[in-house]
């Protein structure tokens, strides 16, 4: 009877103490109850005596029932796909709220009758870019490519420059993508020139549209040549233009990334673009371009199994009609004012210092581009415990310094910010 082990309390008395009942609320009892095994065996090991087993099993409570980790990105790299890309704005967070229960996503409240499913949505894509005849959104921009093929070259040829045969993302290639759906590539031209003969020497009745793919996540230089979108779309052959990263118009900051506006009026048919990158949304597959084009597309019967739901419709047009996102916000971020935060940011912490840095755009997105930036250098071996602190944060190691770039970090997160620094510096 002396065995402490023996005094380990049931399972139902610690579930019954208040704390641990709300927590069944918001968490689930399975969660719960995995908590509280996990604190008995603590103390039948020792490690807490049988009286704390209720009061560990609190502490050891998650924050919520996801086990996804809220994270201070200070990389600074903004678009950062480890990290989930685009952070949502404000907006967005809220509109994913209100569209997480019931909502008018495919009724119309005035008739009571079906209605075009996320049509708030598609007429905010529709006005952003005003030279597309029809727009259509799907889960991912690799999931616009693959419709792109579906309908418009199913056993045909897709007619693409060996220099764009792009790999994304965890090894998935673009060739094995798009010959997936039963189209056949016609490689044109060599890994650094590809003219435009190649491509008029290579199109005929079996091509189903010529391929132009921005190869966003990697850059070639010296004894090159491409061919334009416009040199392209006089040859007669439908022209679908990935442009990837989502920006819709021009921005001065990366002059050689290509949007959607532009790719339209230079003669694309269709362009494809991801909704998570510069746009600043959530994930989703972006199509512009011509009415019928588009049409064929959100009727082949793949479309729907490609379709995204009413938390990224709700996201995307809050997106798109609310104030700047955070990649925005990032991507104009005044210099001198992050040199100011990081300066006031190392005062209050002994050891840290304030420091000019290089940021840049991440995401597969204008690679070679610098965005200057300023940063707090603390010691190398600050990285692991900012990581796994809360909040966490994960900043990039240089030149044997831990650096948290402030270029991607909101400036209502700096007193956060501070809190861990200090923590960990402690």
């Amino acid at each position: 009877m002396t065995d402490p082990r023996r005094r380990v309390p049931r399972t139902d008395a610690v579930l019954a103490d208040p704390r641990l009942v709300d927590a069944q609320r918001a968490l689930g009892r399975e969660l719960v109850k995995t908590v509280v095994a996990q604190a008995q065996e603590r103390a039948r090991a020792g490690v807490i005596a049988p009286e704390q087993v209720a009061d560990d099993a609190v502490a050891a409570l998650p924050a919520s029932a996801a086990s996804l980790r809220p994270v201070i990105n200070a990389t600074g790299v903004v678009v950062h796909t480890n990290l989930g890309r685009a952070p949502l704005s404000r907006a967005a967070v809220d509109a994913v709220v209100t569209a997480s229960g019931a909502t008018d996503v495919e009724f119309d409240l005035q008739t009571g009758r079906r209605a075009r499913r996320g049509r708030g949505a598609l007429e905010a894509l529709a006005r952003a870019v005003p030279t597309a005849g029809g727009v259509h959104v799907v889960n991912n921009n690799a999931a616009a490519l693959l419709l792109a093929a579906m309908t418009l070259a199913p056993g045909k040829e897709i007619v693409v420059s060996r220099g764009e045969l792009i790999e994304i993302g965890d090894g998935f290639r673009l060739p094995d993508l798009m010959q997936s759906t039963g189209a056949r590539f016609r490689e044109v031209g060599t890994t650094n020139r590809t003219h435009l003969r190649d491509y008029t020497d290579a199109i005929g009745p079996d091509t189903g549209f010529v391929l132009k793919v921005h190869p966003s996540n990697y850059h070639v230089s010296g004894f090159t040549s491409t061919v334009s979108v416009p040199e392209l779309a006089e040859l007669g052959a439908p022209v679908v233009a990935d442009i990837g990263s989502g920006l819709l118009h021009p921005h001065p900051l990366l002059p050689d990334e290509p949007d959607a506006t532009t790719m339209l009026r230079d003669g694309a048919d269709l362009v494809t673009a991801s909704g998570d990158k510069l746009l600043g949304g959530p994930q989703a597959g972006l199509l512009f371009g011509r009415t019928d084009l588009i049409e064929r597309l959100r009727r082949h019967p793949a479309a729907r199994a490609l379709r995204v739901d009413k938390l990224t419709l709700a996201a995307l047009e809050a997106t798109l009609v609310g104030p700047p996102p955070p990649v925005a916000q990032a991507l104009d971020a005044d210099v001198d004012e992050l040199r100011n935060r990081a300066q006031r940011i190392a005062d209050q912490v002994p050891g840290a210092k304030a420091v000019d840095c290089i940021a840049a755009v991440g995401g597969g997105g204008a690679p070679g581009v610098e965005l200057p930036s300023a940063a707090v250098s603390l010691p190398e071996g600050c990285a692991a415990p900012l990581r796994t602190g809360t909040p966490a944060v994960v900043g990039r190691l240089e030149n044997g310094r831990c650096l948290l770039d402030l270029r991607t970090v909101a400036a209502e997160d700096d007193d956060a910010l501070v809190r861990a620094v200090a923590a960990c510096m402690s």
